[in-house]
Formats: C-alpha cells, sequence, structure tokens
C-alpha cells in the first residue's frame, strides 16, 4: 500500500513537470519571435500596387529592420542604426498623415537635397535622374490635388535657401517667392524645386502615377522609417485562382528575390 501511495503521489508533479517545460518553452519562444519581429526581421504584405515594376499587389517581404535601428519593445526607443536611408533604396515606414499604417515606397531625396518635377521628369539638385524602376501608364492630363497644398505652405515658410538660384532662368528663390507665392500651383507631375530638410526624406512609389507619397502628404521623418526591405519569401496573385486551387495563383518565380 505504501508503494503505490507513492506512485500516486509522484504522478501529479510528473505531470506539472511536463507542464511546466511546455509552458516555459513557448513563453521563450514568443520572447525570441518578438524580439527577432522588433529588432532585426518582420514580414509585410504589399496591398496597393503604388510600387508596381518592383513590387506587386500580394507580394510578402522580409523587412531588415536593424539596418536603421531596430525598436525597444513597449519603450518607444530605437537602438543603434548601421547606417542611414541611402537614395534609391525601398523603405517601410510610418507616413504622417496616417502613423498606425505601414507604408513601402522609395527614397528619392534626403537631407540637404533639392527636388524638382517637370513632366513626370525627376530632377535631384538640378539634373536629371536615371530611374530605371519608374513606370509611367497615365496618360491623361496633368492633375491637382488638394494634399498638394502643404507644398505651397512649406515654400512659403521660408524653409528653403533664399539665395539659391531658382529654376532655369535666374534669379533666387527670395525673387520667385516675392513674384508668385499666391501662383504656385503642384501637380502631379509638375512641382518644386523643394529642399529637404535635415532628418527628413522624401519618399515616391515607382507606379509613379499612381501612388500616393511625398508629393500628396509631405516629408517622412527618420524616426519613422522603420526597415529597409530585402526579400520576397511569398508572392499571390489571387486573380490568378482557378477554381478551388490556390497552387496556380503563387508567382513561383517571384518567390526569394532580392529587393533592389
Amino acid at each position: 500500500m505504501v508503494r503505490g501511495e507513492e506512485g500516486a503521489s509522484q504522478r501529479p508533479m510528473g505531470y506539472a513537470r511536463i507542464i511546466w517545460e511546455w509552458t516555459r518553452s513557448i513563453i521563450i519562444a514568443i520572447v525570441l519571435f518578438l524580439a527577432v519581429r522588433a529588432f532585426l526581421v518582420e514580414a509585410f504584405k504589399i496591398p496597393t500596387s503604388s510600387m508596381e515594376g518592383t513590387l506587386l499587389v500580394g507580394d510578402y517581404l522580409l523587412v531588415n529592420k536593424a539596418v536603421y535601428g531596430g525598436e525597444v519593445l513597449f519603450l518607444g526607443a530605437r537602438l543603434p542604426a548601421w547606417r542611414e536611408p541611402s537614395r534609391g533604396e525601398v523603405v517601410v515606414f510610418h507616413p504622417p498623415h496616417d502613423p498606425g499604417k505601414n507604408y513601402v515606397k522609395r527614397v528619392v531625396g534626403v537631407p540637404g537635397d533639392t527636388l524638382e518635377m517637370r513632366d513626370k521628369t525627376l530632377f535631384l539638385n538640378g539634373r536629371e535622374m536615371r530611374e530605371n524602376y519608374v513606370r509611367h501608364i497615365d496618360r491623361s492630363a496633368d492633375a491637382t490635388h488638394s494634399g498638394m497644398r502643404w507644398q505651397r505652405a512649406h515654400l512659403l515658410a521660408g524653409r528653403i535657401d533664399l539665395e539659391q538660384p531658382y529654376g532655369e532662368y535666374g534669379g533666387t528663390w527670395e525673387d520667385e517667392r516675392r513674384r508668385s507665392k499666391a501662383d504656385y500651383r503642384p501637380s502631379r507631375d509638375n512641382w518644386g524645386p523643394i529642399s529637404v530638410p535635415s532628418g527628413s526624406y522624401f519618399v515616391l512609389g515607382d507606379n509613379r502615377d499612381n501612388s500616393e507619397d511625398s508629393r500628396y502628404w509631405g516629408f517622412v521623418d527618420r524616426q519613422s522609417i522603420r526597415g529597409r526591405p530585402w526579400r520576397l519569401y511569398f508572392s499571390y496573385d489571387p486573380s490568378n485562382r482557378r477554381g478551388n486551387s490556390w497552387l496556380g495563383a503563387i508567382r513561383w518565380g517571384r518567390v526569394g528575390q532580392s529587393i533592389l
């Protein structure tokens, strides 16, 4: 009887130990997952066509968060960055008008740059940019947008170098501001010149005619840039689905591609 009682008393202890081992393993796995997600890599899905040509609707990305400084959970702080975002890089960020969402665009202007667009062509510091990744699909007339009023407010606030030459006809920004402060009407395909302030970045979508970007809501603050897309781990086109089979909708050729 004594031996049986000892065996019965040991069983609950054995079960409790097993439960504790599993619980501890799950907790460790969750902590490691959250740490990797916050500091190193996070997955994102592309919901719109604004980067079409480079990224497609239904692409799933792995984003390198460490390169620009990973986020410290619950503290709102950032780890030291390996380096700063560079011109031409695709980045994930929180837009100024909707900080709760993640956007993906390409950096075209870094602090100190002066940008201008003339008839869909982008000029950087007075020189035409070579943008082999850009798509232009809209042949309709150039369009104005109420959201672009921020540009006029930015220029009239004097946040530019007023001694810099303006345009191709000479004169300075001060001359131009006096002449046309009430006439500046930025549009989708024609705007600027406009200078990028310290600590800010100017981003555009590669699908230039179908992208809401810095043209419409302004500069992206450095602290709002979360990471750089690194690689496609999956790509799915629901419009290609055949019947109940989803295998035909997978873009197998895109899986594993790096993002440039």
